[in-house]
């Protein structure tokens, strides 16, 4: 028998032992969490931009729920959510006319606040070469307009009245880039990102500048009745390819240290529909960070998106994260839905997530938002760093 003394002696080493190898088990199984955890704040069906407090508040919200990525609107209907030099030369207003966004510089707002709580920032480039058919950018500059082969120029987007402007215009192509580059420039963002607007449907191209184009470069051709013929689309794609290597350098000298991020819909889509060819963007390095929009309510249809060659050569060359419909004022999406989403995103090694929008993760829900926030803090129970 062991002294009393060294019975003691023993366990307590033995003890000591035990807890050494579990806490280095632990260590191991549970490594540093990298994670996109974003969410797009927009200024339809949302209020969370339109006041100081309301950014505080907002905020405040997304850190306590170890989101680390924000995506606020920066270019929506036709106007800028920032006193723009460039809009106001341009179109003659320097800022959307809201009441609420009066007296305010929002994005730098969003900025201070985000960089406050440790948020990565990223405006977003929302409307692309949309915008309002009746705004004064479409009403002052006729000719920067693309058109279908019957010469109609108006889009329907749910309600609303839509024209495109043209591309390949180099009108055009200064004021986007003049734009953008206002905000890398003159605001300490961590990025920039465009989306499926940064791009032209398919059915559109008509115009007499983008004709002429064509038959100047290719002679004796004239562009195709059908607007889904393969080698117009890929003549047009192209062309958009050729300004989206001009963005990213553009971006680039004006701010080295900003990333370039895209928010697409998935290639099948994109390029016939939008040509909008962003796999041969991440190929060529012209983009930096994808958040693939996936929003399909059906997890079978969900993951076959994920899976796709070309999603996966992106994932295998930058950060990728998929982009979540947590829901839309007239359709909800269950929380149910949004954890398997999020728990396939998971399963397949993807950079993160992120949700369209603000406030459907809280609001037009089955669940009471108390509720819905729990469910997402178990989500995400665990502070993460982004990617790099």
């Amino acid at each position: 028998m062991f002294p009393k003394r060294k019975v003691i002696y023993f366990l307590i080493s033995f003890l000591i032992i035990i807890g050494i190898s579990f806490n280095s088990i632990a260590v191991s199984q549970s490594p540093t969490k990298t994670e996109v955890r974003g969410v797009w704040l927009t200024n339809i069906d949302s209020d969370i931009l339109f006041s100081k407090s309301n950014i505080q508040a907002g905020l405040d919200r997304l850190v306590k729920l170890n989101f680390n990525t924000i995506y606020p609107t920066v270019w929506q209907e036709g106007y800028t959510l920032y006193p723009s030099k460039v809009a106001k030369e341009t179109f003659g207003i320097s800022l959307d006319p809201n009441p609420d966004l009066q007296q305010r510089d929002m994005l730098q707002e969003i900025i201070t606040e985000g960089h406050k709580r440790g948020l990565t920032v990223i405006p977003w480039f929302e409307f692309g070469f949309m915008s309002p058919a009746e705004s004064e950018l479409a009403q002052q500059h006729p000719d920067w307009l693309t058109q279908r082969q019957d010469g109609t120029k108006i889009r329907k987007e749910g309600s609303s009245e839509r024209v495109w402007l043209n591309p390949f215009q180099p009108e055009v192509q200064e004021f986007i880039l003049d734009l953008v580059t206002e905000i890398v420039t003159n605001y300490d963002v961590d990025g920039i990102q465009f989306d499926d607007h940064f791009a032209l449907p398919s059915d559109f191209g008509y115009d007499d500048f983008t004709v002429s184009l064509y038959e100047q470069e290719l002679k004796g051709l004239t562009p195709s009745d059908n607007f889904q013929e393969t080698f117009w689309v890929r003549w047009r794609a192209d062309k958009l390819n050729q300004f989206m290597e001009r963005m990213f350098y553009a971006i680039k000298a004006a701010n080295p240290d900003c990333l370039v991020s895209l928010s697409p819909n998935p290639l099948h889509f994109s390029l016939p529909a939008y040509l909008q060819d962003w796999f041969t963007w991440e190929r060529k390095g012209w983009i930096e960070e994808i958040a693939l929009q996936v929003y399909r309510p059906d997890l079978d249809r969900f993951i076959t998106e994920l899976e796709r060659t070309e999603v996966e050569l992106a994932k295998a060359h930058i950060p990728v994260s998929i982009g979540i419909l947590s829901g839309l004022k007239d359709r909800s999406t269950s929380t149910h839905t949004i954890i398997e989403q999020v728990e396939a995103v998971r399963d397949r090694d993807f950079a993160g997530v992120s949700f369209f929008f603000y406030e459907s993760l809280w609001n037009w829900t089955e669940d009471l938002p108390a509720v819905r926030e729990g469910r997402l803090q178990h989500l995400f129970s665990q502070p993460a760093k982004r990617p790099s």
